[in-house]
């Protein structure tokens, strides 16, 4: 969606909707809409759900907390964050979320520069509707490739 210099409104289910790594991602906003300067995201998460710690090279990365509880770990840094938190991870280093069993999550994702937004859809699928994907293992070689053109790495875990 691209609105140039226009301005828009979306509701709350709407924007381009993705089944990515068991959630699903609205984009908001993205780099067409936002002249490459950031990206924003609604991330819908089953309980008990988080990725792989990772780092992303090229963005600042905010995760603004809607519904449930998630906990993030950013550096050597743990946070707890409820409805109405907001973490910063900053670029290049080790993040990673885990939203508790006491979810479904809902959070925004913001991320600047854009560019996150074309990660989502690459990796994922166009969502038919607002439910959630059916879980499913994610084919990692896939993904680990698709990340390093987005400039997002994967760790190997401490002592590892």
């Amino acid at each position: 969606m691209s609105f140039g210099d226009s301005g828009y409104h979306l509701g709350a289910d709407d924007g381009d909707g993705y089944h990515f790594v068991n959630t699903l991602m609205l984009v908001k906003a993205g780099g067409e809409d936002t002249r490459g300067q950031l990206a924003i995201l609604e991330a819908r998460t089953p309980p008990d759900y988080g990725p792989p710690p990772h780092i992303h090279a090229d963005e600042e990365e905010v995760f603004y907390v809607l519904e449930g509880t998630v906990e993030v770990m950013c550096g050597d840094k743990q946070f707890v964050a409820a409805p109405g938190s907001l973490v910063l991870t900053p670029r290049g280093t080790p993040h990673t979320f885990h939203v508790t069993d006491e979810g479904p999550g809902k959070m925004l994702i913001i991320t600047a520069p854009a560019q996150f937004e074309r990660f989502v859809a690459e990796v994922g699928s166009p969502a038919p509707g607002m439910d959630l994907p059916a879980p499913q293992d994610p084919d990692i070689e896939r993904l680990i490739e698709i990340s390093a053109r987005y400039g997002i790495t994967y760790p190997p875990p401490p002592g590892g």
